[in-house]
């Protein structure tokens, strides 16, 4: 993520507990590829502590599996990594990819070292971006 522009914001679940947006500003040459039109949702829930954030053991292993996730997909740009939510017992990763198919199949092969993770996916098609246009309104603009 150090070649990469990103952002942090806080925000508020709809139980009013926190949650850390941070999105991905660099994404226009993938959004400007009409094949990176599907959205992928990554979700791993958690027993957070009192504020619903992980403990540093389910941090660390988010980290390292974000990172493997990283990698792969920067050696081969079938995904673009726009969004992650932490907060009120759950991570969110948002990608964007050409497609699911070989998305599963990158996903599975990174994930094969670590152990059985609690991981739900959801992909829908959203060729507008129109998630990650929503997500964007999060950011928090200082002039």
């Amino acid at each position: 993520m150090e070649n990469e522009t990103w952002w942090t914001a806080p925000t508020e679940s709809e139980s009013g507990r926190l949650i850390m947006v941070t999105g991905r500003k660099d994404v226009e040459k993938f959004r400007n590829n009409p094949k990176f039109n599907i959205r992928v949702e990554i979700l791993w829930k958690y027993d957070g502590d009192t504020k619903g954030m992980p403990d540093k053991e389910t941090s660390t292993m988010m980290e390292q599996v974000q990172d493997a996730l990283l990698n792969v997909f920067h050696k081969d740009p079938i995904a673009v990594l726009t969004g992650i939510f932490t907060g009120d017992n759950q991570r969110d990763w948002i990608f964007y990819t050409l497609s699911t198919h070989i998305f599963g199949r990158k996903l599975n092969e990174t994930l094969s070292p670590f152990p059985l993770l609690p991981l739900e996916i959801y992909t829908e098609n959203d060729p507008d971006w129109e998630e990650y246009d929503e997500m964007s309104e999060a950011e928090i603009k200082i002039d």
